[in-house]
């Protein structure tokens, strides 16, 4: 029987950066810096300089980097925020946690991200911010979704929960809009043990914002300015992206490899996958590809012992918890086609050639594009 591949391989991660990773967990058992401190202020730095970021904050998980990075940037009650329903359930939640609520815009069917030609037409008196999702790892449009912006004084805050690393006309995701929010959730591509997030920015006020609202709303241990929440980065967890940060670049181009073999292997059969534009080099957190029957060929995977996933089946403007919070909807036909069509291969940096040629065998053999 042929062995299993997993969706994400974390298992042989984490067995070779194991001395590493224990080497770090032990420093921060031996100093008890568990909440921000030191290990944290030093992941800061260092993701920070590998983005090319003014001002990086660790936090609790990427749901919470949104979250913060709006209501730093005076996203509240009331307001509209535009944003794809393409995407985890998270991005929309994170503005009704600041009381705002999400409008919809459907997606570029060639990268699945927002559509930037939609934009005006959602503009209303209302709006207030707009959250571009680098979904897949691949980064939205940026450069008319900032000129729109501009024109009509919004923030734009970078959902780059699956975009490390991944580059727009050569800057890296997280450095493109007023600020961004990323997630450390172990199966990304920079990933944690456990929850953690970030948010990066060009403004030093909404950086000492974020900074407040992150530890119960104070800059100083007994004095709280405003009302804040407890969303602040373990140090456990910032040791270990430290650790594992050093390998990001080469997981990357791994990532990217892995991608145009699929690409190579899986185009010429007429199958539709991510297209990033030439402005772009996608971070590939997932690797889609659309198929006709994607549930007889997620049984197939799963026999032969594929891992595999959708992402994501439900809309979010579908979603049952959104039903009666929503403004009026639009039509939204290349989201709803995605919705039904992608399925998710493995991926991960340490995918081989091998593997890869196994898994499009299978796929090849029963899949309809």
């Amino acid at each position: 029987m042929s062995e299993t591949i997993p969706f994400v391989d974390l298992e042989s991660q984490y067995l070779k950066l194991k001395p590493e990773i224990a080497a770090a967990m032990n420093a921060v058992l031996e100093s008890r810096a568990f909440i921000q401190g030191p290990f944290a202020a030093q992941f800061e730095e260092e993701f920070s300089k590998a983005l090319g970021a003014s001002y990086g904050l660790g936090c609790a998980n990427g749901t919470a980097a949104i979250s913060l990075a709006l209501e730093a940037l005076g996203v509240g009650p009331g307001d509209e925020v535009i944003t794809v329903s393409h995407t985890f359930f998270a991005t929309a939640e994170a503005i009704f946690h600041v009381g705002a609520v999400p409008v919809f815009v459907d997606i570029d069917p060639r990268s699945y991200t927002l559509d930037p030609r939609l934009l005006e037409a959602a503009i209303t008196p209302r709006t207030k911010a707009i959250i571009p999702v680098h979904l897949y790892g691949t980064p939205a449009d940026m450069a008319p979704i900032m000129e729109i912006a501009r024109r009509h004084d919004l923030k734009v805050i970078e959902d780059a929960a699956q975009a490390h690393l991944a580059t727009y006309h050569g800057q890296f995701a997280g450095t493109l809009g007023d600020a961004a929010a990323f997630s450390f959730y172990p199966g990304k591509n920079l990933g944690a043990f456990g929850d953690a997030g970030f948010i990066t920015t060009a403004s030093a006020g909404a950086a000492i914002q974020v900074k407040r609202l992150r530890d119960h709303g104070r800059l100083s241990k007994y004095e709280h300015d405003v009302i804040g929440y407890n969303q602040r980065m373990d140090g456990l967890q910032a040791a270990i992206l430290s650790v594992k940060l050093k390998y990001l670049p080469h997981w990357t181009a791994s990532r990217r490899r892995s991608a145009a073999l699929y690409d190579s292997r899986l185009r010429p059969h007429g199958f539709k996958t991510i297209e990033p534009s030439n402005a772009t080099e996608s971070a590939y957190h997932l690797y889609v590809v659309e198929v006709e029957n994607r549930d007889e060929i997620s049984r197939i995977l799963d026999e032969v012992g594929i891992g595999h996933g959708v992402h994501y089946p439900v809309p979010l403007h579908r979603q049952p918890a959104l039903k009666d919070v929503m403004p009026e909807r639009v039509a939204m036909p290349h989201t709803e086609h995605a919705a039904s069509r992608v399925l998710s291969l493995p991926m991960c940096g340490e995918l081989t050639e091998e593997k890869i040629d196994r898994i499009c065998s299978v796929f090849l053999s029963s899949a309809k594009p």
